[in-house]
């Protein structure tokens, strides 16, 4: 099988998911014979059937961290690959306040489909999750929530890197070296500064550093989506001599046409 990147969503904020500027749900990486659903949002379910996704065939439920927009169908995902733990099967991976909450957030995946799963794997940054012959790596991010990760796919094929939610830092760069697909939640247009969202100019200065074959942005805000991700990602194309997609509801990509064997 042929592997695939499919975008369920592409909102990051709560004015575009909430009225539905853009779809919701996180996105969806198929290597092989495992399916990893990543930060399933709202309306993952519905999303990932109009993409032609079988949830039963998930290998592991993946969040970064507990906000809705990443978060807020983790249980109904499980419930949907296990048939609410007829069928005891497939992993989650999150990180640790999705599984345990903490003063701000109740967890996210409940005590109930915890029991649905055949493991629950709490993830810091640093820490590595093997399956078979792939790594998961969890990676630093900077977001309200201190214990938010990225993520990194280290598969035969390919290596992708998620940012996940995240402020811009030097630091955080060089973790990002190494992908041939960086995928980048970019939340606010150029000229706006946030600590715990990435823009489009913090997008140009951590893929000059990557140096990916292929960058995507996703997870747009409200001051993207009036800017024109489309636009956005030319002009970041344009600055960084790196290929450079804006990613639409629905958008599906083949990893290995990237891939540092392919080339």
């Amino acid at each position: 099988m042929i592997p695939q990147i499919i975008f369920l969503g592409t909102a990051g904020d709560s004015f575009v998911y909430g009225k539905q500027l853009r779809m919701s749900g996180g996105f969806v990486l198929k290597v092989g014979r495992y399916q990893f659903i990543v930060d399933p949002g709202p309306g993952a379910l519905m999303r990932a059937n109009l993409c032609g996704v079988n949830l039963r065939e998930t290998t592991a439920v993946i969040a970064t961290h507990p906000h809705v927009n990443h978060a807020s169908d983790i249980n109904a995902v499980v419930g949907a690959m296990s048939y609410n733990g007829m069928d005891r099967l497939g992993v989650v991976i999150a990180n640790k306040t999705v599984v345990e909450g903490n003063n701000d957030y109740i967890p996210a995946l409940s005590k109930f489909h915890k029991g649905c799963v055949e493991r629950v794997i709490g993830i810091e940054a640093g820490q590595r999750v093997g399956i078979e012959n792939m790594e998961l790596l969890a990676l630093k991010a900077r977001h309200d929530d201190p214990d938010a990760i990225g993520l990194k796919f280290v598969t035969p094929e390919f290596v992708l890197c998620y940012t996940g939610d995240t402020g811009y830092s030097e630091e955080l760069n060089e973790q990002y070296k190494g992908c041939d697909i960086l995928v980048l939640n970019t939340v606010h247009a150029s000229g706006e500064k946030s600590d715990i969202n990435l823009s489009s100019d913090d997008a140009i200065k951590i893929i000059k550093v990557a140096m990916p074959k292929l960058a995507i942005i996703t997870h747009f805000g409200k001051s993207m989506i009036n800017a024109d991700p489309q636009m956005t990602a030319r002009r970041i194309q344009k600055e960084t001599d790196i290929q450079v997609l804006a990613a639409t509801d629905g958008l599906v990509i083949s990893p290995n046409f990237y891939s540092s064997s392919s080339k």
